[in-house]
């Protein structure tokens, strides 16, 4: 059922539309309703700049820490693509562009073609109920029977059918143990299948920030483009100079960050409890002239897992822009949304100057590879 609403239009704009009216032998009213459907599709499309370095997607974008990682390197970013709608407000926010919503719903051939493939997928254990059946009745199973059901299926359609230069995957550490192994084993062994050789290392966000942040990256390069005989080392180049805590810290913090008096007794009492059990879980008091724990995104719940001392006071929590310094964002990124979003947003965000050196180490070593990718066009 359509809707009723009445706009006041100048003069200027009712003439265009009454003569592409003339034009179309469309009604003014058709022509309004055909101009915002356009102008709302525009916010999706990336908004063409000078030739990058390189292209590249960003998949499961989140608010765009990946972007800005390969940004930095000279890409040009060709699709985005993030379901969220409070990343998506983040995401626009910040780069002017609509992030394509739910990726299983857009089709592998209306991806633009890429140099690069990026997506942070989350984790997800892959059923072997349907490639047991095939086995049963003496079926071959590939990589798109196994992953079936899972995000992870859509990066891997997506890499079959556009075939980009090199790819990076990013995930938590847990990754490679998650499922018994399984999920890791499936993972691998459908890169290997799509013809990509493929190197993994697990990489710490302390080198860049201040946070303890273990996360798994996956990078893989084109056999069919590249042959066989690929290498790639993570041989990362981290500031001398290590960052602590105390350099990301805002000097005047509003009140409301500090923790009341029953949350802080509360979350002493829990520690005292666990302790008593003999494990670990409790809150963590952070070192100014060290670094914190992992942030999360249940960061917004009440805190506990960094919390900063203040003489005198209840500790407090971290501030949405320490939160996004924590990350390695720039001062000038925008935050939009509340503050329960934003502490979601950036605790499932990326480092982005971790990212940015791997983005580096890929981007270089395709570069090397440009001539033998050349020859092995002029020779096919």
């Amino acid at each position: 059922m359509s809707k009723q609403i009445h706009i006041r239009l100048d003069d200027k704009i009712y003439n265009v539309l009454s003569e592409y009216s003339v034009i179309t032998n469309k009604p003014v009213q058709d022509c309004v309703t055909e101009a915002l459907v356009l102008m709302l599709d525009d916010r999706h499309k990336e908004k063409k700049t000078k030739t990058g370095r390189f292209t590249f997607i960003d998949l499961f974008a989140g608010i765009g820490g990946m972007r800005l990682a390969f940004e930095a390197c000279g890409g040009q970013c060709v699709f985005t693509s993030e379901w969220d709608r409070y990343c998506q407000k983040t995401y626009y926010d910040n780069f002017g562009v609509m992030p394509n919503g739910d990726i299983t719903k857009i089709y592998e051939k209306d991806i633009p073609n890429h140099d690069i493939l990026v997506a942070g997928f989350p984790c997800q254990p892959f059923s072997i109920a349907g490639v047991s059946k095939k086995n049963s009745l003496g079926r071959e199973t590939g990589f798109l029977d196994k992953t079936q059901g899972t995000l992870f299926f859509d990066v891997v359609r997506i890499l079959n059918e556009k075939r980009p230069r090199a790819f990076l995957l990013e995930n938590v550490k847990n990754l490679r143990s998650h499922d018994k192994g399984n999920t890791w084993k499936v993972i691998m062994e459908s890169l290997d299948e799509l013809d990509y050789e493929v190197f993994s290392d697990v990489l710490d966000g302390q080198l860049y920030v201040p946070q303890h942040r273990e996360r798994v990256f996956i990078v893989g390069f084109d056999r069919k483009r590249y042959g066989e005989n690929i290498t790639f080392n993570f041989n990362l180049t981290p500031p001398k100079r290590k960052p602590v805590l105390k350099d990301i810290l805002e000097k005047d913090v509003d009140p409301k960050y500090t923790l009341s008096d029953h949350l802080w007794q509360y979350l002493q009492d829990y520690a005292v409890r666990h302790q008593a059990k003999g494990n670990g879980f409790g809150f963590g008091l952070a070192d100014l002239n060290g670094v914190t724990r992992t942030l999360s995104a249940r960061y917004y719940k009440d805190g506990s897992e960094i919390l900063i001392p203040q003489e005198g006071k209840n500790p407090r929590r971290l501030t949405p822009r320490e939160c996004a310094r924590l990350q390695g964002f720039d001062d000038s990124f925008i935050i939009s949304v509340s503050d329960t979003q934003a502490y979601k947003q950036f605790g499932n965000s990326v480092v982005v100057p971790l990212v940015t050196a791997v983005a580096e180490q890929i981007v270089s070593k395709m570069e090397s590879m440009k001539e033998f990718e050349v020859r092995r066009e002029s020779v096919g």
